[in-house]
């Protein structure tokens, strides 16, 4: 038998994040743009400054359903005949909104883009929003909730954000609205939030992919570019408050046989010095199946299939003075909740005392950083990442330097971030269960007051 030499690996290429161009349209519109060679599928995100804030008191739930409302028709087209031309240029258009504002969000053979971005530039510069498109768009948001509600994990993020957040700030209610909220919304209130609140001036327009044999000047100045509207200056970000003070709260659910953990507090944003180390000392928390609390709580106890920590940014702003939540979340069989937790802490405590190793920061490092060729294969990952720094005002060559100081965080770094991200006795702990058979448990803990509230 004949054995071949085994292959050698090869020189590892060097990756940098890819740098876009940014410009603006006569319009007011600003565009960043990424060339992508051999990305034969264009991605193009739009940012509208449409914020959750910004929606009437009252009325939670009105730019979502202005987001899902953009693809039901424009002044030329009806909601089936945009759809029919937007399939047959072999294009996707989704939208979805979040605390930063609205984002629509088109991949496109490169082939057709010009003709994608006509319909796009439709969608936004006269959007029929007709009534009953929209009442349908309401009922489904309706139809939506009472799974929410039933869904653990759902119900624990609604319940953090209700704890951590005052009763008035937008934050502490769900994004995309209420029962109660969501039956305000006609399509006269839609039409209200978009004339008040989207226009090219203040929103940007992120185009990435192999632009080759592609005019794209001309294909945004013939679409985006005919899109008018006034020169609005871009809204102030309101200042947020937070209340982590320690505390439990458990959501009732009897007869559950399991108990959904998540426990959250409110940290500095991607502006911060700070975030490169929390980012890497979160990791080696909770960032895979290797770190320390799935070592723990699945590994060695059996506890639960997998438990994640992680840092997701809320809202920036310009000065600075934004946000993230920093979170732990996961499941555990209803009789080890008690157990679970106590372990839970004393991995926390642990950390705090004796640091991170060497050899686990090295592993965070290279699964962040070694990774990132492939997370960024796409044009679409490519534009979400773009599109994200500038809803949260960061500079375009952010990612690619926060690779670099990835790299460069030491050891002792990663601990102080990731132990001031979590302290033990500064956590606001929701569990989702049945209260009856975990609030004794929980109470013998002492992890602070223990509230059990309605599912």
């Amino acid at each position: 038998m004949v054995f071949h030499p085994q292959p050698e690996p090869g020189q590892a290429t060097p990756w940098a994040f890819p740098a876009p161009e940014r410009g603006q349209l006569s319009n007011g519109l600003t565009v960043l743009r990424c060339h992508r060679p051999g990305q034969q599928v264009i991605a193009v995100e739009i940012c509208l400054d449409a914020p959750l804030d910004a929606e009437p008191e009252g009325l939670d739930g009105v730019a979502t359903i202005m987001a899902r409302a953009f693809s039901e028709g424009t002044d030329k087209l009806s909601a089936e005949d945009f759809t029919a031309e937007l399939e047959r240029c072999g294009a996707t258009l989704d939208a979805h909104a979040d605390h930063p504002g609205v984002r629509l969000s088109l991949e496109v053979p490169a082939s057709r883009l010009p003709k994608a971005l006509g319909l796009l530039a439709d969608a936004l510069r006269a959007p029929a929003f007709p009534d009953n498109e929209v009442e349908r768009l309401v009922n489904n948001r309706l139809d939506e909730i009472p799974h929410e509600l039933a869904n653990p994990a759902r119900r624990a993020a609604m319940a953090l954000s209700a704890q951590l957040f005052p009763a008035d700030s937008r934050m502490s209610r769900p994004r995309q609205g209420s029962q109660e909220t969501v039956e305000r919304i006609d399509a006269a209130s839609v039409r209200a939030f978009y004339e008040a609140h989207i226009r090219p001036a203040t929103a940007t327009a992120v185009v990435v992919g192999d632009f080759t044999g592609v005019d794209l000047d001309q294909a945004l100045t013939e679409s985006l570019g005919a899109w008018t509207g006034s020169a609005a200056q871009p809204r102030p970000v309101p200042s947020v408050t937070a209340d982590d003070t320690g505390r439990v709260v458990i959501v009732d659910r009897p007869g559950a046989v399991q108990t959904q953990l998540l426990l959250g507090r409110v940290g500095p944003d991607r502006h911060d010095r700070v975030w490169p180390a929390q980012v890497l000392g979160t990791y080696c928390l909770g960032g895979t199946l290797t770190s320390r609390l799935d070592r723990v709580l699945r590994e060695e106890k059996g506890y639960t299939y997998g438990v994640r920590s992680f840092g997701q940014v809320l809202r920036s702003a310009p000065d600075s003075t934004g946000l993230s939540l920093l979170a732990i979340s996961g499941s555990v069989d209803t009789p080890n909740t008690g157990p679970a937790l106590e372990d839970l802490w004393a991995v926390l405590r642990t950390l705090a005392a004796e640091g991170l190793t060497e050899a686990e920061r090295d592993v965070a490092v290279q699964n962040l950083v070694g990774v990132a060729p492939l997370k960024y294969e796409t044009a679409a990952a490519v534009a979400g990442t773009l599109a994200d720094q500038v809803e949260q005002y960061l500079p375009d060559d952010f990612q690619a330097r926060l690779y670099e100081r990835l790299a460069d965080t030491g050891t002792v770094e990663a601990t102080a971030a990731v132990v001031n991200a979590f302290p033990a006795d500064r956590l606001v702990t929701v569990l989702v269960g049945d209260a009856s058979e975990i609030t004794e448990p929980v109470k013998a803990l002492g992890l602070g007051e223990v509230t059990v509230i309605p599912a």
